[in-house]
């Protein structure tokens, strides 16, 4: 897959003369819903005999809008987005710059440079996609507004249990630790990525040593808690445990930010440095303070064997 990273006024076009069917969204997560609007667009390169492609946006416009309390964390971050678009076989995509001189572009302009002047001949996008400025551009617009330069299709809204699969409603499921509905939602278990970087080796202490798994920045994180999860590195997967929150035994909450620790079963190496994989599959519980330390190892090891029972079912 090619990976086109444009900027407007500046890098706007590509040296191919190929013709793109062009999926058109955020994106952000990869559920279902976008599933449908991806795969259609790949079904109609494959009619037309042209290539298939997404176009995306970096960051998100929450970024640029919103204050600090209204700016979204990420579900998919850019690098996990292009390996499962991949893995879907699409042939390019585009990542565009979204800031001040895009957000200011009128639909008609937006239309112009960056499917007119990208050799598109079809975009695919869902029901409510907006574009141009103050998103003025909607897709029953964008036909007339094509000039017929390009075929257009609309995606109906994509639902589960009669209610719309979104990103916003998988972040609300995230903030309730409901792991398990949002691989539902998402057509596979929710991913971390992250490097495993030094840690207080308080688990090790413990008797259940961790791997501390620093994700990439801005995103989304289960609730605090404890999970069953799936630990991927160096592509060898293992069973683990993990905890994700402050350790309030330990410290004051007030005074820490989330951290995700996985006791990674049958496991004995070194794993600092290296790129891990966290797939939350079910909850356990929630995060507790304990009042000794003998109590916590007791509940590590219940939670220990909790997860081995839920992991073994989701095999």
């Amino acid at each position: 897959m090619d990976i086109y990273k444009l900027h407007y006024p500046g890098k706007v076009s590509i040296e191919s003369e190929e013709h793109f069917s062009l999926a058109l969204g955020f994106f952000d997560g990869l559920h279902k819903g976008h599933q449908t609007v991806i795969n259609e667009a790949k079904r109609k390169a494959e009619e037309l005999g042209i290539r298939s492609a997404v176009m995306t946006f970096d960051p998100h416009p929450s970024h640029l809008f919103g204050d600090g309390e209204n700016k979204v964390g990420y579900i998919t971050q850019y690098a996990e987005k292009a390996r499962l678009l991949r893995s879907m076989g699409i042939d390019a995509l585009f990542i565009v710059a979204f800031d001040w001189a895009l957000a200011s572009l009128s639909p008609n302009q937006f239309i112009d440079v960056f499917l007119k002047g990208l050799h598109v001949k079809h975009v695919t996008a869902g029901f409510d996609y907006t574009f141009g400025s103050k998103g003025a551009g909607t897709m029953e617009q964008m036909a007339e507004l094509s000039g017929g330069a390009f075929g257009t299709t609309v995606i109906k809204k994509v639902t589960d249990n009669e209610e719309k699969i979104s990103s916003t409603r998988i972040r609300k499921l995230l903030a309730e630790g409901n792991v398990e509905e949002t691989a539902l939602l998402l057509d596979r278990p929710y991913r971390t990525v992250g490097i495993v970087v030094d840690g207080e080796k308080r688990g090790r202490l413990l008797g259940f040593p961790t791997a501390n798994v620093m994700p990439e920045k801005n995103t989304v994180l289960p609730a605090n808690g404890v999970y069953a999860v799936h630990f991927t590195v160096e592509g060898k997967t293992y069973q683990g445990v993990c905890n994700v929150g402050v350790k309030p035994t330990f410290h004051d909450p007030s005074d820490r930010q989330a951290v995700v620790e996985v006791h990674v079963l049958n496991f004995d190496g070194d794993l600092y440095g290296k790129e891990a994989f966290v797939d939350w599959i079910g909850h356990i519980r929630d995060e507790q303070k304990f009042g000794s330390i003998d109590l916590l190892i007791k509940q590590i090891a219940k939670d220990k064997n909790s997860a081995v029972k839920i992991l073994e079912a989701h095999r």
